[in-house]
């Protein structure tokens, strides 16, 4: 019960850059709109520099994220992606201009890009067959529960520091930055790492006696048995991971067309133009924050239990509706009520589809040796989109320069059939992965 104690505190503490993750990247909308009246930027100039430039950052750090995994090792590589949201909060609530500010954010998105490649392989490598889907969806539940504690965050100090007041929203961030870093320190390295990578198969084997003491050398040979001989090593691009990049690189994409970053970014601004006040959308924000966080939390009861590919379901399908229902109420102008209902059913469906099953599968279907490039192609490609639809977004939405101005239905009417797409893939494509463990989901691609 020990050593079960002991996995289950690991994967909370690295699930934590999740946390950190979830708080980063949505703390901005609340300086959405302070920081746009403070330095008077241009639409192109605040999408492309204040509320896109973090998320160039999270690119840049999913995209290189696998090479500290795999040079330094997972523990070594989650620590210092708390340094790097500590640096970032920081430096974003004390920025003087806004070129100094989009640094500091860019700093932020490289500890979030490199948080969703180390976080996920981490956890996965640890866990055991049976509980890997809801041990890898503490990190999308710490991610939703950072989203609402952001949401919260700035409700809270707004007005607390009067025309500053946005600097607060970013620098409160620090604090469980620092905290992270330091309980980091205190978990065991993926014994999968030591064994594949530093072929320390001796610590390896303390490490899995720590948290699977029934079967530890067992488990060591079976990954021993996937050790790639001297000269054979392939590259993942080497044409032998053909479906696991295929697979990735759809979900990663559906994921972000969804719209779900779009509506998490600029949810104020949003249910703004849907008739709210201003200290109402912030309040209503929260709700977005509650909903993801219950249905983040059935995700995560269910995903070993229905699997995978039913949770893709219920999500499609969900998606679809709050998708459809949401663009119809901006184009009839319907009740701000109904609208942020149909919003909500948007949420859910993200909570318990895509959001609970993105980073758990991703880092299931890559082999043991590219596991870390493998996770950093699909988180890469998660954020490449999800950087070009918060750069494009004030150019369709802004009220006066803006493509839709106040009135941004085509955007959710295109968000909702993308969504019919994905129910196609997960119908014809998806594999379910549920119940295997990360040997044998391998040899079944092969």
């Amino acid at each position: 019960m020990k050593e079960s104690n002991f996995l289950f505190k690991s994967a909370i503490v690295a699930a934590i850059a999740g946390f950190l993750f979830g708080f980063d990247t949505v703390v901005i909308s609340g300086a959405n709109q302070p920081i746009k009246e403070l330095w008077n930027t241009t639409p192109f100039f605040h999408g492309t520099f204040i509320m896109s430039m973090a998320l160039w950052g999270t690119v840049v750090g999913a995209l290189f994220g696998g090479i500290p995994s795999d040079k330094l090792g997972r523990k070594k590589t989650l620590f210092w992606i708390g340094i790097l949201y500590l640096v970032s909060a920081l430096g974003s609530a004390l920025a003087p201009d806004p070129y100094t500010f989009s640094l500091f954010r860019f700093i932020g998105g490289l500890g979030v890009g490199a948080s969703s490649v180390a976080g996920p392989t981490y956890i996965s490598e640890i866990s055991i067959a049976k509980n890997r889907g809801k041990l890898v969806g503490l990190y999308q539940f710490m991610i939703v529960f950072g989203i609402l504690i952001a949401f919260i965050s700035n409700y809270l100090l707004e007005g607390f520091g009067g025309i500053n007041d946005w600097r607060w929203m970013l620098g409160v961030e620090g604090i469980p930055a620092i905290a992270y870093s330091i309980m980091v320190l205190r978990v065991v390295e993926s014994p999968r790492w030591l064994a594949l990578k530093k072929r320390d198969h001796a610590e390896a084997l303390r490490v899995l006696q720590i948290i699977n003491p029934e079967n530890a050398e067992e488990k060591l040979r079976e990954i021993e048995n996937d050790i790639e001989p001297v000269g054979q090593k392939s590259g993942l691009f080497s044409g032998k991971y053909k479906k696991p990049i295929m697979l990735a690189f759809l979900l990663a994409f559906f994921n972000q067309v969804s719209g779900i970053n779009f509506i998490l970014y600029y949810a104020p601004e949003l249910l703004e133009k849907a008739g709210f006040a201003g200290k109402e959308s912030l309040f209503s924000s929260i709700s977005i924050g509650g909903i993801n966080l219950i249905f983040t939390m059935l995700g995560m009861v269910l995903i070993d239990k229905l699997g995978r590919k039913q949770l893709m379901y219920f999500g499609s399908f969900g998606y679809i509706l709050g998708l459809t229902g949401t663009a119809w109420c901006f184009y009839t102008a319907a009740s701000p009520i109904l609208l942020l209902s149909f919003i909500l059913v948007f949420i859910a469906s993200h909570a318990i589809g895509q959001g609970a099953v993105i980073w758990v599968f991703i880092s299931e279907i890559f082999p043991n040796q590219v596991r870390a490039f493998g996770q950093s192609f699909g988180s890469g490609v998660h954020w490449v989109f999800a950087a070009l639809i918060t750069l494009l977004t004030p150019i369709f939405i802004d009220k006066d320069n803006g493509i839709f101005g106040d009135n941004p239905w085509p955007v959710f009417a295109f968000f909702a059939f993308m969504m019919f797409l994905q129910l196609i893939f997960v119908w014809r494509v998806m594999p379910e992965t549920k119940g295997k463990t990360l040997e044998e989901i391998e040899k079944s691609f092969q």
